[in-house]
C-alpha cells in the first residue's frame, strides 16, 4: 500500500478535480502491475496495473489507494475492469468521500464475489487526497492563504509598497505553488496597489489557474494587468454596482459573480460554493489583508504558507497579513498545527494546517 501512495503521489496537482489515485498488483509475493492516474479523462490507476499485469492478474490481490469505482464518469467503472482481470482480493486505503461512489465500489466488489478490505494506511491516504476530500465533504475548495511578509509582519510599507519583500527564491516557490492550485483569489486593494498578473512564470503546470478578485463596487480598473492573459477573470461583487463599470470590466475579459454582501463586503461562503460547483478543488489566497480575513472569519482556511523576509517595515498604518477585526481574546485566536520552517534562500518558510476551526 505505501508503494500505491507513493504512486498516487506522482501526479500531484495533476489531476484535479479528481484524486491521486495509485494501485499495485501482487501475486504469491511478487508485484506483477502497477498504476497511478494521470489526470482527469485518462485511465484510472486500476486499470492502468492490471493492463501491466496482463494474465498475471488473475488470483492476484489489487491495492488501491482510494476505494475503486462503481459509476460512470469520465471512464468506465474500475469495479468491472478488476472483476473481468480475474483479481481475487482489493485492498483499499480508504473508502471514496464522492458521493456518487462512497462504499458503492466496494459493495459492487463484494457482489462480485471479491474479497475486500479497507483501511490500511487510511490516515495516510486520507492526507495524500485531503483537496480533495475538502471539496467533496465539505462543498468548497481546499484553502491554502500565501503571505509574503517581513519579520515584524508587514506586507507593504504605509504607503503600499511591496515589490519584493520577499527573494527570487521565495518568489519562484511561489510559482510552483501556483502550478498547484485551480484558482488564485485576491481582493481589490491588491489589483489596486499592486496590478498583479496572477500568472504560472516559472515551470509547467496543467492549466493556468483561473483569477478572482473580491470587489464589493467594482473598483477593479478595465486596463489591469489580470486581463492580459486569457485566464478566466471572475470579479465577485455584491449587487448594488454600477451597470456601467460591469460592462466595461465585461469588455475586458471579466466574468461578473454577484454574491450576497456581509458588511459591504463579498460574503466568501457562498463564493467558495459557487467555485466548488465550477469544479475548483484547490483556491490559492494572495491577499491582500482584508481578504485572508474574510477567509479566516468564514472559517475555511486550511492551509497557511508564510514567507518572512528579513526585513523591518514598521509603521501602525503599514498594512499586516492578516487585517478584518480580529478576535477579541487569545482564546478566540485560530491555531496551527504541522508547523514546518524551511529556508528560501535568505527567507523563510513556515507551512502550517489551520486547527479545525474556531
Amino acid at each position: 500500500m505505501r508503494m500505491a501512495l507513493a504512486l498516487a503521489a506522482k501526479a500531484h496537482g495533476r489531476t484535479r478535480p479528481n484524486p491521486m489515485v495509485g494501485a499495485v498488483v501482487v501475486r504469491a509475493g511478487r508485484v506483477v502491475g502497477t498504476g497511478w492516474h494521470r489526470r482527469a479523462g485518462r485511465p484510472h490507476a486500476e486499470v492502468i496495473a492490471l493492463r501491466e499485469a496482463g494474465s498475471l492478474a488473475r488470483g492476484a490481490t489489487l491495492y488501491v489507494s482510494l476505494e475503486p469505482c462503481a459509476h460512470t464518469g469520465r471512464t468506465p467503472p474500475c469495479t468491472e475492469a478488476i472483476a473481468a482481470a480475474g483479481i481475487r482480493r482489493v485492498a483499499a486505503a480508504m473508502i471514496d468521500p464522492n458521493p456518487k461512489n462512497f462504499g458503492r465500489g466496494i459493495r459492487r466488489l463484494k457482489a462480485l464475489g471479491i474479497r475486500t478490505g479497507v483501511g490500511l494506511l487510511e490516515k495516510e491516504a486520507q492526507a495524500l487526497n485531503r483537496i480533495f476530500v475538502t471539496w467533496m465533504t465539505a462543498g468548497r475548495p481546499f484553502v491554502t492563504v500565501k503571505v509574503a511578509q517581513s519579520l515584524d509582519g508587514k506586507i507593504a510599507t504605509r504607503t503600499g509598497s511591496s515589490r519584493w519583500i520577499s527573494g527570487p527564491a521565495a518568489r519562484a516557490w511561489v510559482h510552483r505553488l501556483r502550478g498547484q492550485v485551480d484558482a488564485i483569489l485576491v481582493g481589490v486593494e491588491t489589483v489596486l496597489k499592486d496590478d498583479p498578473r496572477l500568472t504560472v512564470r516559472l515551470g509547467a503546470r496543467r492549466a493556468s489557474p483561473i483569477k478572482i478578485i473580491l470587489d464589493s463596487h467594482l473598483r477593479t480598473p478595465a486596463s489591469s494587468r489580470i486581463f492580459a492573459s486569457r485566464t478566466p477573470v471572475i470579479i465577485a461583487t455584491t449587487a448594488r454596482v454600477s451597470i456601467q463599470r460591469e460592462k466595461k470590466l465585461r469588455e475586458a475579459g471579466a466574468e461578473i459573480l454577484r454574491l450576497p454582501g456581509r458588511n459591504s463586503r463579498v460574503n466568501l461562503r457562498p463564493l467558495l460554493r459557487q467555485l466548488a460547483k465550477r469544479e475548483i478543488s484547490h483556491l490559492l489566497i494572495e491577499g491582500g489583508g482584508e481578504a485572508i480575513a474574510s477567509a479566516f472569519e468564514a472559517s475555511a482556511v486550511d492551509r497557511l504558507a508564510c514567507i518572512i523576509a528579513h526585513t523591518i517595515i514598521g509603521g501602525r498604518d503599514a498594512p499586516t497579513a492578516v487585517e478584518g477585526t480580529g478576535v477579541t481574546s487569545l482564546n478566540a485566536a485560530v491555531r496551527l498545527r504541522n508547523v514546518h520552517v524551511h529556508p528560501l534562500g535568505k527567507d523563510l518558510l513556515v507551512t502550517a494546517d489551520v486547527h479545525r476551526h474556531r
